[in-house]
């Protein structure tokens, strides 16, 4: 079942989720929406509390980025066949020179901007089987992880902007919450206006 995507300025993208436990209900059918979701987006990952869930799951799907020219031929087999799935993710550990990437966002639709992050991360999580991990991840793949994962934390990545590029950016992000964005997949706007 396809979710409609939270957009800016709804406060669920800002509260502070809670951890999944196993006997959370329907699980699998919320992750398996979450996957169809995502794909009718467009996307390469989507943060539960972008589908209105303030718990600590996201999802992650780089193959995408497997024709990208500009990945090394080990990121592009790397990223060929990665799928995962994020439970209670915690990130222990970044580290490496910071490195800008143009970042975008289902829920803040047609804003694009440079975001800069720490190339490696070590990170803690479970599978959709509970199952622990701690595994370590570089490049591309880390940078989807890391926006996933503020997710998680409440925080999007127009927090990461400089102040002259928020200002530049702050009508656009008041029409996304008002619903005033053109959009090819389903979206829930705060501020929109009811229709009478």
């Amino acid at each position: 079942m396809i979710l409609p995507i939270i957009a800016y300025g709804d406060p669920v993208l800002r509260k502070e989720t809670v951890e999944v436990t196993p006997d959370y209900p329907n699980l699998d059918k919320v992750i398996e929406n979450m996957f169809e979701t995502m794909y009718e987006a467009h996307g390469i990952g989507l943060a539960a509390p972008q589908v209105n869930l303030p718990i600590r799951l996201f999802i992650v799907d780089a193959t995408p980025f497997e024709e990208d020219e500009d990945l090394s031929d080990e990121e592009q087999k790397f990223v060929s066949t990665f799928k995962r799935v994020f439970i209670n993710a915690r990130i222990i550990e970044e580290s490496g020179d910071e490195w800008a990437f143009n970042e975008g966002c289902l829920s803040i639709p047609d804003v694009r901007e440079d975001v800069f992050r720490q190339p490696d991360i070590v990170m803690e999580y479970q599978d959709e089987n509970f199952k622990k991990h701690k595994e370590t991840f570089s490049g591309i793949v880390a940078r989807i992880i890391q926006h996933e994962y503020d997710h998680i934390e409440g925080i999007l990545f127009t927090d990461k902007l400089s102040p002259l590029k928020k200002r530049l950016i702050k009508s656009k992000l008041i029409n996304i919450s008002k619903g005033k964005v053109g959009i090819d997949y389903k979206m829930k706007f705060p501020n929109a206006k009811k229709k009478r």
